[in-house]
């Protein structure tokens, strides 16, 4: 399950994860709390006559046809605005319902701090509450409680300023091709496709040096929040 505060951010960041994984046999869900349709579709905003609706439109079916490419089993959209992200209970509640509905095995979602864009940290606020809540025995009892599932934060765009640190790179080589085209759905924000490109390539210097398998070539990197739970050491 990914829970990404824009509609291209899940591609940025963690498209090869979902290809990886839907190529595994996971059934991988992306929510989108907002469009990104104020802050983050300039070149949208351009064209004569733009509404918000349009850029709406416009940014949901990047993201579908992005999702698509990436073997997502479901794109689900919020709607909940942007620039400035604010939600209600009942988001959270409607967050909660889906991640009981699929007991997800892990959960990605943005860095806890951002101080370039807000919408990034508050999504992962959302994203955290509605799994707590989601374990809590009182809340809809009639519903099965989920597990603990581990959760894991995506690369933000300015890592150190975000207090963001990988201790996790994960090999997407195999996967690249589907992550680049992921990426080339968003002409809205076509700007960031060589970015993102090279942060791939960065990760997997980093992955091969860290590693015995040095044909690694493509790769990100997550941050966990919660401890590992292992019987050995490896």
């Amino acid at each position: 399950m990914v829970v990404s505060a824009h509609s291209a951010d899940f591609v940025w960041r963690s498209a090869g994860c979902i290809a990886l994984h839907a190529k595994l046999g996971y059934k991988v869900t992306v929510v989108c709390l907002s469009y990104g349709e104020r802050g983050e579709s300039a070149k949208l905003w351009r064209i004569k006559g733009m509404t918000l609706e349009g850029v709406k439109s416009g940014r949901r079916a990047e993201a579908e046809a992005a999702a698509a490419a990436l073997g997502a089993a479901h794109i689900e959209f919020f709607d909940v605005g942007d620039y400035p992200m604010r939600v209600t209970d009942d988001v959270i509640y409607r967050l909660v319902d889906v991640y009981r509905a699929l007991n997800p095995a892990f959960v990605l979602s943005h860095s806890l701090r951002d101080p370039y864009n807000f919408d990034h940290p508050m999504a992962t606020h959302i994203a955290q509450e509605a799994r707590i809540i989601a374990q809590a025995h009182g809340h809809h009892p009639d519903q099965q409680v989920i597990g603990a599932p581990p959760v894991f934060l995506f690369e933000p765009h300015q890592t150190e300023q975000c207090e963001w640190r990988p201790d996790v790179l994960l090999d997407i080589t195999s996967v690249w091709d589907e992550k680049r085209k992921a990426i080339e759905c968003m002409v809205g924000q076509e700007h960031l496709w060589e970015y993102y490109t090279r942060v791939g390539l960065n990760r997997g210097v980093q992955a091969a040096r860290n590693s015995d398998n040095k044909n690694i070539k493509y790769a990100e990197g997550y941050q966990r929040v919660y401890p590992q739970v292992t019987g050995e050491l490896s």
